[in-house]
């Protein structure tokens, strides 16, 4: 997991260098720049190290044709397309990087390699006639692009690029930038008719690819713990992870008394972990949040509410560890949150869930990358495997949202399949979104209105904020930069073109 910037023409040379100095939480370890000798390229990159500690530093250059690779994530079948490389293209590597098959695969496959790749990435490769980016089918890891007088920019966050470039974008998910320079698509969130409503089959499934895509994101080396809040979700992917590596540090934050400090404290007596967590206090909440707000490049105010307990909780697992797994996804896939009842067990469910999964990229996995990145820490969010979203298409809505005592259980399925591995209590307890269960979205209303921004004028539909908090968050963050429209226009917010509910409109 590091952090890049890329620029095409030599010109902006001596800027894209100190234009990387933004990235430098995102790759405490090691700075490298490389610059492309036959197209005057330069390409730079921060490193967080955990693959090939020693080796695997970038950017990477093949010896053989000279592409140039920076790249971002992890790729988890690295081991396989490792093998496959060397055996059918004769391909070699000089480091055990997981990172250097994306250049392998380059030489053998061109652009299309990113559909090979299993994993969460985006990276960008120089050949000295063409440039060539992509990113995770997801959107797990970032990827931003602009352009100015001075060429064409790649950047893992905005702020990096808000010095040097103009007009910039977010490069889309699960597209890459083929040999003629287009943005082409080579992955797709399934909109599958549901297949599979036998409850016994769903169980079994679930266990298995959940266990499967846990297993792969364990490889490491370096130390790797969990986030812990308590909830069904979190408490599901430690559970199975300390099965699998028969160890494991976890985390938690939240207020004096919260739910979730209560829940995850007996989730990880009930399991073993070698637990931590941290009482957040008002006074270290108001002192961090503009450093929050300047990290996760977002004012949106459920966004920010949720960025400040990860932030803590990033805080205090990067002392001990370098690489966490989070329990991201579950709700986009399982229908997880209170609002999704009101679709009831429908069509619609399924599309909304659909349109959910592919908005995460801009909305809750930008705070967990982001949050996890300004202390120079790696996220993994099992829950996100695509063969995880493959089967939650084919599930019925009906093992999502069970009818139950004139309501309706949410995450029904995923609470049956792993009821026998943790606490009924914590199976069975009601969601609680993190800010909420943390105590975090209570204490940041309460600090809001004192704060000296909230006085921003609201303007209802605009952009600059749906409340007088969210406006505070907006003023807050623009503050922190020079020229803040860039990243301002690129904000996100979570409710945004949601799924017509039919059975509200019926």
């Amino acid at each position: 997991m590091c952090g890049f910037i890329f620029c095409s023409d030599s010109r902006a040379h001596e800027l894209t260098v100190d234009a990387l100095g933004a990235l430098k939480h995102r790759g405490p370890d090691g700075r490298g720049i490389y610059r492309d000798p036959r197209s005057g390229a330069t390409l730079g990159h921060r490193r967080l190290s955990i693959i090939d500690p020693e080796g695997g530093a970038q950017p990477l250059v093949d010896q053989s044709d000279g592409a140039a690779l920076i790249a971002n994530g992890m790729i988890y079948n690295h081991g396989a397309l490792r093998d496959q490389l060397t055996a059918n293209h004769g391909s070699r590597f000089a480091t055990g990087s997981d990172s250097e098959v994306i250049l392998g695969g380059y030489a053998a496959h061109g652009p299309e390699v990113a559909a090979r790749l299993d994993g969460m990435f985006a990276y960008v490769i120089s050949d000295g006639s063409t440039v060539s980016a992509a990113r995770d089918p997801i959107g797990i890891k970032p990827l931003y692009m602009g352009r100015s007088s001075m060429g064409q920019f790649f950047a893992s966050e905005i702020k990096a690029l808000l010095p040097v470039a103009d007009d910039i974008e977010e490069f889309p998910p699960g597209h890459f930038i083929d040999g003629d320079g287009k943005i082409t698509p080579y992955y797709e969130i399934p909109q599958d008719t549901p297949t599979i409503s036998h409850a016994d089959q769903a169980m079994e499934l679930v266990r298995d690819v959940l266990g499967d895509a846990i297993r792969k994101r364990l490889q490491s080396d370096v130390p790797l713990g969990a986030f812990l809040s308590g909830g069904l979700d979190s408490s599901i992917i430690a559970a199975l992870a300390i099965r699998e590596a028969g160890a494991l540090k976890t985390f938690s934050v939240g207020v004096e008394g919260s739910p979730d400090i209560e829940a995850a404290r007996r989730v990880a007596r009930h399991i073993g972990s070698d637990h931590r967590e941290l009482i957040l206090t008002e006074h270290a909440v108001r002192e961090a949040l503009p450093r929050i707000l300047y990290h996760l490049e977002s004012f949106d105010q459920d966004l920010v509410r949720s960025a400040v307990p990860c932030w803590f909780v990033s805080e205090i697992a990067s002392q001990e560890v370098k690489v966490v797994l989070t329990g991201e996804g579950a709700d986009e896939l399982f229908a997880g949150y209170t609002y999704h009842k009101s679709y009831g067990p429908t069509d619609a469910l399924q599309r909304e869930l659909r349109r959910s999964i592919s908005t995460m990229h801009n909305i809750n996995l930008q705070r967990v990358d982001r949050m996890t990145m300004a202390h120079g820490l790696e996220a993994r969010v099992p829950f996100l495997d695509t063969a995880m979203i493959a089967l939650a298409a084919r599930l019925s809505p009906e093992l999502k949202l069970r009818a139950a005592q004139g309501g309706f259980v949410e995450k029904w399925i995923l609470r049956k399949a792993f009821e026998d591995l943790l606490p009924r209590d914590i199976v069975w307890r009601d969601k609680e979104q993190f800010d909420q269960g943390s105590g975090t979205a209570d204490l940041l209303q309460a600090l809001a209105p004192r704060s000296t921004v909230a006085s921003t004028p609201f303007v209802q539909g605009s952009n600059i904020g749906r409340s007088a908090e969210e406006a505070a968050y907006r003023r807050m963050l623009a503050s922190a930069f020079d020229e803040p429209a860039p990243l301002l226009n690129l904000v996100a917010h979570w409710s945004t073109d949601r799924a017509p509910n039919e059975a509200l409109s019926a």
